[in-house]
């Protein structure tokens, strides 16, 4: 793995030995970094250490195991009622380091340091040759420098989140975003996912109907040769099931930071409390942009409906698509087109991956037309889509920094942090 890895430092090493199980039972959320103060109450402690910024290997080694591709997916091999044909749910054709439900992969990743705020786009990222060597291998240098390839800066600067009660919650105000850091910000494309279940129902031969005002959607009687128009399923409980399944993806990928926090030996944490309106850039205040998201405010709606980063991350859904038909079909190409999941030209992992690609399950024209029908209805009648979940969707952080072991000596009793905090400078210097 290390091969090729020049000037190892001690910590590298130390982290591809470290026990799952030690990771699993010594995670803590420890929140006292360097330069960190807590002004008064039983813990009260000022840090005697200035913040200190992650290494460029740590962050990347850090970045990859919440948001890396760590090779081709395994597609859904097998459902009886798609035969002769192979189920076609997945999105993407590359496997991440956490897991997408039926490998929709509509979460990609932001983060922001000392230096800047970045966008690290891995969602569709197709598995590298190069990460790989002969025998099957990971090369851990390739690996990380392609990633680091796919960084693209945003801003200058720390993003701003200030330490105020509209922005964060008040027991995050001393330890949250703090410098030093690297504050870490998986997104879900919430709308794509919603589009992405719907065509897994008409393929499955259902379709929704509008629970809220209790009625059918006009337009699905042309379509009752392929979907049960008796017994549709209700809309909202279909998108509190996406916003159930992204939201499992963003908080397993910060997971898988918060263990490789301790085989790092940073300190650091997952977690929610801040505001996520003022952290895509929705809260209303002018001096606090966020990363930048457009957002609506929709009638009679008390709150922010934000649809994405222009040029970035742009929702699956108006106004970054002209119509919902349109963003279907993106989908669909998404799924079907060049380095898509069953594009028989991509490459995998299977022995005849152009054979397996090519048998999945095809999406003609009806079928779009079917989506879109719901799709649209939804539009229209609510002003937004989906209907009752946010169209882009973030509720999980992951934040590492250099702890100070120094407060943990001062309060807490032996085994407050694992041997890698203890060695962290000695390793990583």
């Amino acid at each position: 793995m290390m091969d090729r890895m020049p000037d190892i430092p001690r910590g590298l090493i130390e982290a591809t030995r470290f026990p799952l199980i030690e990771a699993i039972h010594g995670r803590r959320s420890r929140r006292f970094a360097r330069g960190a103060s807590i002004p008064d109450g039983p813990l009260a402690y000022t840090s005697k250490h200035e913040p200190k910024p992650l290494s460029e290997m740590e962050q990347m080694l850090l970045l990859t195991t919440v948001a890396g591709n760590t090779g081709w997916s395994n597609l859904i091999p097998h459902n009886r009622f798609y035969l002769p044909k192979m189920p076609n749910y997945a999105g993407a054709a590359g496997g991440r380091s956490f897991p997408s439900a039926a490998g929709f992969h509509t979460v990609d990743f932001f983060y922001t340091d000392d230096d800047g705020v970045y966008h690290l786009p891995t969602r569709d990222m197709p598995a590298s040759s190069a990460a790989r060597d002969v025998d099957g291998a990971t090369d851990l240098k390739a690996y990380l420098d392609e990633h680091k390839s796919r960084i693209v800066k945003l801003a200058d600067g720390r993003l701003k989140i200030p330490a105020q009660p509209q922005h964060m919650e008040m027991h995050n105000e001393w330890c949250a975003n703090v410098p030093g850091s690297t504050f870490i910000i998986p997104v879900a494309d919430l709308a794509q996912h919603f589009i992405l279940a719907l065509c897994y129902l008409v393929q499955n031969g259902a379709c929704i109907y509008d629970d809220v005002n209790n009625r059918s959607i006009p337009g699905l009687d042309r379509f009752k040769a392929a979907i049960d128009i008796e017994n549709p399923y209700p809309m909202s409980f279909l998108e509190q099931v996406c916003l159930t399944e992204v939201t499992v993806e963003l908080s397993t990928a910060c997971y898988a930071g918060a263990l490789m926090l301790q085989a790092m030996g940073l300190g650091g944490w997952m977690y929610d409390g801040i505001n996520p309106f003022s952290v895509l850039g929705a809260s209303g205040d002018p001096d606090v942009p966020g990363l930048g998201f457009r957002f609506d405010m929709v009638k009679d709606q008390p709150l922010p409906f934000i649809t994405g980063l222009d040029g970035v991350f742009e929702g699956h859904c108006p106004p970054h698509f002209k119509d919902m038909r349109a963003a279907v079909q993106s989908v669909v190409d998404r799924k079907f087109g060049a380095n898509g999941p069953f594009n028989t030209k991509t490459e995998g992992p299977y022995k005849e991956t152009a054979a397996i690609r090519g048998s999945a399950a095809p999406i003609g024209d009806d079928f779009i037309e079917c989506v879109a029908v719901m799709a649209q209805y939804v539009f229209n009648t609510f002003g937004r889509f989906p209907a009752t979940v946010p169209a882009i969707h973030s509720l999980m952080y992951l934040q590492a920094h250099k702890l100070d072991t120094e407060f943990y000596d001062t309060y807490f009793s032996d085994g407050a942090y694992l041997r890698t905090h203890a060695e962290h400078d000695r390793n990583w210097g």
